[in-house]
């Protein structure tokens, strides 16, 4: 045992990221002082990305049971909800945010890679994929090459797997200038008899790697996403993965048919950590241990050390364990997708990972002290209100005044890079393979996705404005919710679960911590009003950048991923206006609101102000409402206000079939409130002029807020009588501004 004996401080001990509370409680569990192989396994999976050390007790405290969910959040690697039919559908949305801003296209392609592979382990086919990126100010060159990079990883990757990237969203901010933010999220179809389960069971089952073979690339890529950004940072390139969407697609197939052969006991993606995380989860949640030999790992360097195997992070592969006696069963499935597939070790009874090297014994670990729910340490840490609030708690409306220029002030408006067209960004995604995607020149507020074979449609969506949870983290995460909610319903969908990607500053920050910890009370309170259970997701912390002796973080980005479900075909709705003369409504309140609105910090340059009108119980009710008129066909168009506000709005419904329109504001609401303000809770939404009787008897018996706003046009546009350019000058603006930055 002398391989075992210590030659590690606690020096060591933190520059592989644990503190002396830690590296104390490993002496413990261990009975003896650790080796470096030994220091380093607890390492990664006692960081922040694979043990939630500090954000696990608030996950906790988030819904996590539902009529439909038919796995508990945590339990696997992604959700799984039933859709009906007997089938089930499998999602998730996980970051891969410092990989891609150190080098944007392996970053983005491998969480594209990773995402997937998380559905397909289970035994899904995925059918879909959207995304939610941050950068910083677009004019900045620096900015334009993550932009470049990390389109193109993602499309690359996704359009070689041949899996539709269907949406998704895209912000930029100041904030992000340096830290980015990529989330990717993906959704796969499987009959809910046939999935599979991360568990290794059954002493004596071998163990097999499969997939590709294992190098140097994302060695501590772990730890690595658990520590802040600093000017240094490219030297970690080493913990930035390399993907490969052409060997990742034999993949996939070849381990849906091993599923599919009944002999596949358990199976788990080696994403974070690698070898490392998916023994240790897998035998922890079987209550067994594994015997590993490392020298029967296939690598890519002949010289590679035991606690490298056990740490790279290479792409395109899992482990798999077999029912013992089905060995050949694997090996000839995966040897006829020209894979390679090694027997690495068995399952044991001990409860402990024990791996060799060269014959020896170079790490013995208790599987369960390794993993979250085990002996991985749980923190509460301490938080307070951030210092920033009393400057927006000073914001007054009527300190900003009021536009005399109406005409002017939408078009300067409208030339934000977050009000603009992403037409960019999706044309180098592949949306249609498979044939499934619905919607792409007949836009809905979500992204719709055929279930072949039934007439469902997977309805989805990916949503947070990070302006409004900073502002106020509680009301902020309840409006990433009910804004993810509520273009389902204006799309025809019901919502069903979420996932979420929670993105902030270092937890160790008080401050960061409050954002962290009112946010998910937000989230959580909105996904109980609307039924949404927790599916998973993951967690991201130390999204800051360290400039000199300054750290500011990002703002809080808590993405969410929602599912929606739609039984009738008949029931999509579309953004667009259909007809001239259809009749303009203003669904929800309208308020003297122009908080955290583009409007204010573009046109007057003010960043600190309040989050927006929210109530939750208005919210859910006027998306009830919508819900009911969209099923009775007494409306022929939904778009929800977001940002950028009505005009915004009325502009995108206008655009795609060219139309235009003539409505009158408000005169008890500021006019800039009411064009510009993005207070929530507001739908817009066209009828048939023969339906105006039924339409408002409808609302008014219901207690409704609403609003006759006026009429669609053929292409003019008019507000208070005013007239404003035709429809063509914006459509050429919000075409083409983002693309004449990026290919100049």
């Amino acid at each position: 045992m002398s391989e075992l004996q210590g030659n590690v401080d606690i020096e060591v001990a933190k520059k592989l990221g644990l503190n002396e509370e830690e590296f104390e409680r490993i002496k413990v569990i261990l009975k003896r002082e650790p080796n470096f192989t030994e220091l380093s396994i607890f390492s990664v999976m006692w960081s922040e990305h694979c043990s939630y050390k500090n954000s696990i007790k608030y996950l906790k405290t988030l819904p996590r049971e539902g009529d439909r969910l038919l796995v508990e959040a945590g339990e696997e690697n992604a959700g799984l909800v039933d859709i009906g039919d007997g089938l089930g559908c499998v999602f998730k949305i996980e970051s891969h945010n410092h990989p891609s801003a150190i080098e944007p296209y392996q970053g983005a392609a491998t969480g594209v890679g990773g995402i997937h592979r998380d559905i397909f382990t289970m035994g899904a086919r995925p059918i879909a994929a959207m995304n939610s990126l941050r950068f910083g100010e677009l004019d900045k060159k620096h900015t334009q090459h993550l932009v470049k990079g990390v389109v193109s990883g993602i499309g690359d990757y996704g359009n070689c797997l041949g899996v539709p990237t269907v949406g998704g969203e895209v912000y930029f901010d100041p904030c992000y200038n340096q830290n980015i933010l990529v989330n990717a999220f993906s959704a796969g179809i499987v009959k809910v008899d046939q999935t599979a389960s991360a568990i290794a069971s059954g002493p004596g089952n071998p163990v097999f790697i499969v997939g590709s073979a294992t190098g140097k690339d994302g060695i501590h890529g772990a730890t690595f996403a658990s520590a802040d950004l600093t000017e240094d940072s490219a030297d970690d390139l080493p913990a930035v993965q390399v993907g490969d969407p052409f060997q990742e697609k034999l993949l996939l197939e070849a381990t849906l048919e091993a599923i599919q052969s009944g002999d596949v006991i358990g199976i788990q993606d080696m994403g974070a950590a690698g070898i490392t995380c998916s023994t240790s989860e897998m035998s922890a949640k079987a209550g067994t241990g594994m015997k590993i030999d490392l020298d029967k790992v296939p690598t890519r360097q002949s010289d590679m050390k035991a606690f490298e195997i056990l740490l790279s992070e290479s792409q395109e592969r899992m482990l798999i364990v077999c029912e013992k006696g089905k060995e050949q069963t694997i090996l000839d499935i995966f040897d006829k997708w020209d894979l390679e597939c090694k027997q690495i070790g068995e399952v044991t009874d001990t409860g402990r990972l024990e791996f060799f090297k060269n014959g020896e014994l170079v790490a013995d670990v208790p599987a369960d002290d390794l993993v979250l729910g085990g002996g991985a340490p749980v923190y509460d840490r301490e938080y307070k209100e951030p210092a920033y609030f009393e400057e927006i708690k000073k914001f007054s409306l009527e300190d900003v005044s009021i536009p005399t220029d109406w005409v002017n002030t939408a078009k300067k408006l409208f030339q934000s890079p977050n009000l603009v067209s992403k037409k960019w960004v999706y044309e180098q995604y592949d949306s249609m393979v498979r044939t499934n995607s619905m919607g792409t020149n007949d836009p809905s507020d979500a992204c719709i996705v055929r279930v072949k074979g039934t007439k469902k449609s997977l309805v989805m969506s990916t949503d947070c404005n990070s302006s409004y949870v900073y502002a106020d983290p509680y009301v902020g995460g309840m409006i990433a919710v009910s804004e993810a909610a509520r273009n389902i319903v204006c799309s025809g969908g019901d919502p069903v679960a979420i996932t979420n990607c929670l993105n902030f500053g270092n937890p160790y920050n008080p401050e960061v911590y409050y954002q962290f910890v009112h946010a998910l009370k937000g989230m959580g309170d909105a996904c109980r009003k609307f039924k949404t259970p927790v599916t998973g997701g993951n967690v991201s912390f130390y999204n800051q950048s360290v400039f000199g002796n300054e750290t500011v973080p990002i703002y809080p980005t808590p993405t969410i991923g929602m599912l929606g479900i739609m039984d009738d075909p008949s029931n999509k709705m579309t953004l667009q206006f259909r007809s001239p003369d259809d009749l303009i409504y203003l669904i929800g309140t309208a308020t003297n609101d122009i908080n955290q609105s583009e409007y204010l910090k573009r046109i007057h340059g003010v960043y600190k102000s309040p989050a927006p009108y929210f109530d939750l119980s208005q919210e859910f009710e006027i998306q009830e409402h919508v819900k009911k008129m969209i099923r009775s066909r007494q409306i022929l168009s939904a778009h929800d206000i977001s940002e950028g506000g009505l005009f915004q709005c009325l502009i995108e419904s206008s655009m795609v079939n060219n139309f235009g329109f003539n409505v009158t504001t408000n005169p008890e609401i500021r006019k800039d409130a009411f064009l510009f303000g993005e207070g929530q809770s507001r739908i817009v939404v066209s009828i048939e002029p023969a339906k105006k009787d039924e339409f408002e008897s409808y609302l008014k018996g219901n207690d409704c807020d609403h609003l006759l706003l006026g009429s669609v046009t053929s292409g003019s546009i008019i507000i208070d009588n005013e007239k404003y350019p035709d429809i063509k000058y914006w459509n050429d603006i919000h075409q083409n501004t983002i693309k004449q930055v990026l290919e100049n």
